[in-house]
């Protein structure tokens, strides 16, 4: 199935909509954790003063500005399948007085040159796409990371294909709440990783059971 919005381009992977009441939403489905987690990802990822960092599937842009406080002069930039998440993105960066470069743009298409990055960051994104997309998306993302670049991702530790599974609202809440049944989330990546040309692929044991932390090199 192909999902699109008004002004965005199409993509097998699931687009969401409702930019205004995300962060809101992403608040009460995690019982108020979604600072913390993001906090952790930002910690095992370690931006450097100076990098340069893609956030793929980034939102409304709140762990990009995030990682643009930690690379100071270093350059950011956010890509969304969502023209509505973007457009929240882009205000709350210039609230923020950031400078980070956030466009519609699709995993499975990023349109940056090789090698541009060395350190790419996905937060809860993975789980809204099929397979094959997960593949291809892994693939663009080696490609426009530079020779040692490291990729951080995290994302719910069950994936289920089920209607209620973590791609939809009560699949959420189950995943957050540890009801999740489905192939852990690190076994399905590990080899979609290596396949894409990774080499050191670590799951991180965090305090954050429900929640997976992979990072690849």
């Amino acid at each position: 199935m192909q999902h699109k919005t008004a002004h965005g381009p199409r993509t097998a992977g699931r687009v969401l909509h409702g930019a205004r009441w995300y962060d809101l939403f992403g608040t009460v489905i995690s019982f108020g954790r979604v600072r913390a987690l993001r906090e952790k990802l930002i910690e095992l990822a370690a931006p450097a003063p100076g990098e340069h960092v893609l956030d793929v599937g980034c939102g409304t842009g709140t762990l990009a500005i995030a990682v643009k406080r930690r690379v100071g002069a270093g350059v950011v930039h956010g890509i969304d399948a969502s023209p509505e998440m973007v457009q929240v993105a882009k205000q709350k960066s210039a609230k923020d007085g950031s400078d980070i470069d956030f466009r519609v743009a699709l995993i499975e298409a990023i349109p940056f040159p090789d090698a541009s990055f060395d350190l790419v960051t996905s937060s809860l994104m993975l789980h809204h796409l099929p397979d094959d997309l997960k593949a291809k998306g892994l693939r663009e993302i080696r490609r426009v990371l530079k020779p040692g670049g490291r990729f951080m991702a995290m994302d719910f530790a069950a994936q289920s294909h089920s209607p209620f599974g973590c791609g939809r609202p009560l699949g959420h809440l189950r995943s957050i709440l540890g009801h999740a049944r489905g192939e852990r989330m690190v076994d399905a990546l590990t080899p979609l990783l290596r396949a894409a040309g990774f080499s050191a692929v670590e799951a991180i044991p965090t305090r954050h059971k429900n929640f997976a932390f992979i990072r690849a090199r």
